[in-house]
This record gives C-alpha cells, sequence and structure tokens, in this order.
C-alpha cells in the first residue's frame, strides 16, 4: 500500500534498478506518515561512509505531537539495507556515475519502507520523447474508445 510517490524521479531518470529499504524513525514521524503528512519531491539518497542517507524527506508533524520533541519535518533519515545492497550500491554511485532517488515510500507487513532506485539522468530531449510517447498512448486509447 503506497504512501508517497515520486514522480518526479520517473520524469527526470531512467530507473535501472529498485532497492526496498528500511527507515530510522522517531515515534511522531511514524504518526505523521500514517496520517499521510508526507512529501518525497524534493527528496535525494546520499552515501556517507558505509551509510545510506535520504536527505531532504518532508513529514509535517501532527499538530498533537509531544511538547518535549522538537519536530524537524526535513531531517536527514538513515536508511537500512543490507551490507551487500549498500556495497553494491557504494560501487555504482562512486564507479558507474549513478543516482540514488527515492521512488516511493509504502507499507510492507505493517512497516514503513522506501523503495529507492539506482538511477541515470535524463537529458532534456529525452524528456520531450517520453513526454510525446505519453500523449500519443492517450490519443491512441481515446481513439479506439470513440471508435467503440
Amino acid at each position: 500500500m503506497s504512501i508517497a510517490d515520486n514522480k518526479k524521479a520517473f520524469h527526470d531518470y531512467f530507473i535501472e534498478e529498485r532497492f526496498e529499504a528500511g527507515l530510522v524513525l522517531e515515534g511522531w514521524e511514524v504518526k505523521a506518515i500514517r496520517a499521510g503528512r508526507t512529501q518525497l519531491k524534493e527528496a535525494y539518497v546520499v552515501l556517507k561512509g558505509e551509510e545510506v542517507y535520504v536527505i531532504g524527506m518532508h513529514v509535517s508533524p501532527l499538530p498533537t505531537a509531544s511538547t518535549h520533541v522538537k519536530p524537524d519535518p526535513t531531517r536527514s533519515r538513515k536508511l537500512l539495507l543490507h551490507a551487500n545492497e549498500i556495497s553494491k550500491l557504494i560501487g555504482l554511485v562512486e564507479r558507474a556515475g549513478y543516482t540514488l532517488v527515492p521512488l516511493n515510500l509504502h507499507y510492507t507487513r505493517g512497516r514503513i519502507k522506501l523503495e529507492i532506485g539506482l538511477a541515470k539522468g535524463k537529458k532534456q530531449f529525452d524528456k520531450r520523447e517520453t513526454e510525446k510517447q505519453r500523449d500519443w498512448e492517450r490519443e491512441k486509447a481515446r481513439l479506439m474508445r470513440d471508435r467503440v
């Protein structure tokens, strides 16, 4: 079940491989995410040493957040991956020129997970080509519907 999607990632990048990662969250963040108060639009994933972090993921605190906690909506959140996945990502990002982008936030067996994608950036003409293809598919569906 999806919580939030990053549609901009599919517009800006070719997604080559996907990974599912757990998140290290605080209590107020879990409550806010379950209430649907999160956004992935400006988020990105970075590697710091042997650890993976998502930066810029906005989680709006609920007004009923506890009084002793000072919520930071855009703090860096650590991602939980297996060691062999992290070493693979480090190799591809540092040597092969790939980028890590968050794709969607979802539930897996009651846990909040973040799907990250190993991506290559699109050039401007690639973006235009994708848009033309989508418009043609939409027009084709419209023509088939009108014909029937």
